[in-house]
């Protein structure tokens, strides 16, 4: 009897799940094609930025191979802010550290991702006194999201992140394994790092053409709750290694990429992988699948319209 019972539990569960996982894609696909991101396109339209000659590269190479590869400085050129951005993640380091030498349970990681320490995490309040929050909302950056997804994005996730080296013979888990993220079918995260990072730094790796649309976005296609983490092996006889690119670079590189593509990345075994952090995603994301990191702490009133509509 506890056997039947036992199975029909199971059996009840896999139905909700796929309900739920139906669900779901179908408020996505309502979202993206009549609600929100009809709406937030048309706001772009009537409003598109004027890019610059790095932006305007960025957006180029985003439409052309999923990714964008660059420094902090060619972005913000002159700026202060990449001083208080390293100073920002240089006590974050300490923090981390002194945290995995000592009481681990002050540290901020997620279930499942135990390898990545993060400053922010969830369910914290930012506002423009946080240098990497305030690089990530800047028109230099927010521009070049909006004009690559065609919308008004909204600014999603800022965080920072300590990838903790791991044996080299540990397996790859989790978002160390070849995956598209989940949430939404065109995207923009951002990653500057913050150390030099060489092939034993858990580099990010991106497959060139596997987002929505390009030569490889029928392999495991993209979808809502899809089959986001193939076997890597098949992954790897499916797409040729001229595609995979591996993005070693000294701190300060900067990259922008779409997501919905197949990567990987963070098995560090040497030293450990300090970057910053963002997620551009659609007003469809928020609306069915995604919960936004944080909650903008300043006034909304006194920021313009573009900037107001991505952190609200």
């Amino acid at each position: 009897m506890h056997r039947t019972k036992t199975r029909f539990a199971a059996r009840v569960s896999r139905v909700a799940s796929a309900l739920e996982r139906r669900g779901i894609r179908a408020t996505y696909t309502l979202h993206d094609r009549a609600l929100s991101n009809r709406a937030s396109r048309r706001r772009f339209a009537q409003a598109p930025p004027v890019l610059d000659a790095v932006q305007r590269r960025i957006v180029d190479d985003l439409d052309a191979r999923g990714f964008s590869l660059l420094t902090f400085s060619e972005l913000f050129d002159g700026d202060p802010l990449w001083e208080e951005i390293t100073a920002q993640g240089a006590r974050f380091v300490e923090e981390t550290e002194a945290g995995l030498a000592g009481d681990r349970e002050r540290l901020r990681v997620r279930a499942g991702k135990e390898f990545v320490v993060r400053l922010h995490s969830y369910g914290v309040e930012l506002d423009f006194s946080d240098p990497w929050f305030r690089a990530c909302a800047s028109q230099r950056m927010l521009d070049v999201a909006n004009a690559y997804l065609g919308m008004w994005s909204k600014l999603e996730y800022v965080d920072l992140w300590y990838s903790v080296p791991q044996p080299e013979e540990a397996t790859r888990v989790s978002s160390q394994r070849w995956h598209r993220d989940f949430n939404d079918r065109k995207l923009v995260k951002v990653f500057l790092y913050l150390v030099d990072v060489d092939t034993d730094t858990g580099p990010f790796q991106y497959a060139a053409g596997s987002a929505p649309g390009g030569p490889y976005g029928d392999a495991w296609p993209w979808r809502p709750l899809g089959e986001n983490y193939p076997p890597e092996e098949e992954l790897e006889r499916r797409i040729p290694p001229e595609a995979i690119h591996t993005f070693t670079g000294p701190r300060g590189t900067l990259l922008f990429c779409n997501t919905a593509g197949f990567h990987r990345g963070g098995f560090a075994t040497a030293r450990p992988r300090v970057l910053a952090t963002a997620t551009y995603s659609s007003p469809a994301s928020l609306a069915s699948l995604t919960e936004r990191s944080y909650r903008y702490a300043g006034a909304l009133d006194e920021l313009d319209a573009a900037t107001r509509y991505a952190l609200d």
